[in-house]
C-alpha cells in the first residue's frame, strides 16, 4: 500500500498521524509541505479527494489568517487556494492520501480507517490512549 502524508513535523498532530502509520507497518512518503509546497493542481486534487472545500483546509492558528482577512466569505475558494500556495502554513495538516481514500487527519486517529493494518491502541505524544475499532466511530 502506498502512503503518502503531508507533514510539518512541528505539529503534535501531524507527528502523531506519522507515528500511527508507522506503527501500522507502513513507512510513508513523507512531504514536508512547508518546505515543498503542492503545486495548484495537486492541492485541488487533495481538497477534491477529501470532498472538503478549500476553506475547509485553511488553517487559522499560527499562520497569517487574521491579518490577511481570510474569515471574510468574499474569498473565492480559488482565491483561498492562491493565498494557501502563497503561504502554506495556512495549509492545515496532515493530509494523509492512501488507495483507500485521502483525508485531513485531524484528530490523527482519522488516519487509521485509511490503513490496511491499523493499529488497535497508540499512545500518543501527550499521553492520550487510542483505542481502535473498526467499524465504530
Amino acid at each position: 500500500m502506498t502512503v503518502t502524508i503531508y507533514h510539518n513535523p512541528a505539529c503534535g498532530t501531524s507527528r502523531n498521524t506519522l507515528a500511527m502509520i508507522r506503527a501500522s507497518g507502513e513507512e510513508p512518503v513523507v512531504i514536508e509541505y512547508l518546505k515543498t509546497p503542492p503545486t495548484r493542481e495537486r492541492l485541488l486534487e487533495l481538497i477534491a479527494a477529501m470532498g472538503i472545500t478549500s476553506r475547509e483546509l485553511l488553517r487559522e492558528k499560527g499562520t497569517p489568517y487574521g491579518e490577511l482577512g481570510l474569515a471574510d466569505s468574499k474569498w473565492s475558494d480559488g482565491e483561498l487556494v492562491d493565498f494557501m500556495l502563497a503561504h502554506p502554513i495556512l495549509i492545515n495538516r496532515p493530509i494523509v492520501e492512501t488507495p483507500k481514500g485521502t483525508r485531513l487527519c485531524r484528530p490523527s486517529e482519522a488516519v487509521l480507517p485509511l490503513l490496511d493494518h491499523p493499529v488497535a491502541e497508540f499512545v500518543k505524544e501527550d499521553g492520550e490512549k487510542v483505542v481502535y475499532v473498526p467499524g465504530r466511530a
